[in-house]
């Protein structure tokens, strides 16, 4: 299994300072974001080991104002990091908060840590 949640955390930080894997605890500081690893799971399994894994993450946006450069700030991150996007959308949000959510999703060989997609 592949472990790259800190890594993300850690180059989301550089787009926004409230990032939390969990749902935000405090929307005072805007944009809001939250990234969880929706799945991790054994792409490629051979000579009794696993050799690649494939990985989803879904990131959700919520700002007063607008979503929109966050979402293409968020993009870049995880664009370098060899993340494709798979989706992108805004969500109707009952508080009237701007809400975006996206997916990004990628396989990773695991020696090597080489990224790419299907």
């Amino acid at each position: 299994m592949i472990n790259v949640k800190d890594i993300i955390y850690r180059e989301l930080q550089s787009v926004v300072k409230n990032v939390s894997d969990m749902y935000p605890q405090s929307f005072s500081d805007m944009p809001a974001v939250q990234y969880v690893e929706e799945e991790n799971k054994v792409d490629e399994f051979t000579d009794d080991q696993e050799q690649s894994s494939y990985i989803r993450y879904r990131i959700d946006i919520w700002d007063g104002k607008s979503t929109s450069q966050t979402a293409v700030d968020i993009d870049a991150v995880m664009s370098r990091l060899g993340f494709l996007r798979t989706n992108c959308q805004d969500v109707p949000d009952p508080s009237s908060l701007k809400h975006k959510q996206m997916r990004y999703e990628a396989i990773i060989e695991c020696k090597k840590k080489f990224i790419y997609h299907t």
